[in-house]
């Protein structure tokens, strides 16, 4: 008899609640279940209420929505300008930044720090489509390419000042040393 934990897609069962229906999804712990008289519905893999009336197999090479969707916006926002969700560091949510000028006869200026790394944010994002740009580029040569490259990278090198606000480190900036 086969187990309810490893239906593929196209399965078809019974539940005592909503009857009979087909696996039309697989979604970590819970299968997507579409059944004759209720319709959708998320059922639990080990649900030992799930009678298995005709199992599929899952393929060896299927991947998962979540997979696939993650391998589509990292695709997405390496060639697009879509802006990537960056977390700030839980630490500095609802601070301030006041900048106080030398001068005492001129007046100080206060601003969010989430404003602020929205804006080091928007440079990082424009950077790297700007270099994607660069390296896409069919009349510069390799060597200008090259060169313009390294400059960046000494750009990315500047701006690691301001990795302390990234909640990930694998979204801070990283220069010669790191690249």
């Amino acid at each position: 008899m086969a187990s309810s934990d490893n239906l593929g897609i196209g399965s078809r069962v019974r539940h005592p609640d909503y009857g009979l229906g087909v696996v039309v999804n697989s979604k970590g712990v819970h299968y997507q279940i579409t059944f004759v008289e209720e319709g959708k519905k998320d059922i639990h893999r080990f649900d030992n209420n799930l009678e298995i009336i005709e199992a599929v197999d899952t393929p060896d090479d299927m991947i998962s929505s979540l997979e696939m969707e993650k391998t589509l916006m990292g695709i997405l926002r390496r060639w697009s300008e879509i802006p990537e969700h960056v977390s700030l560091a839980g630490k500095w949510t609802g601070g301030k930044m006041l900048l106080t000028p030398g001068d005492k006869n001129m007046a100080g200026k206060e601003i969010t720090i989430d404003s602020f790394f929205h804006k080091i944010v928007m440079l990082r994002d424009r950077l790297r489509v700007l270099e994607q740009r660069i390296n896409a580029h069919e009349k510069l040569s390799d060597e200008d390419k090259v060169n313009m490259q390294q400059y960046i990278t000494r750009i990315y090198g500047s701006l690691t000042t301001f990795n302390v606000l990234f909640k990930f480190p694998h979204d801070q900036f990283v220069g010669e040393k790191g690249a």
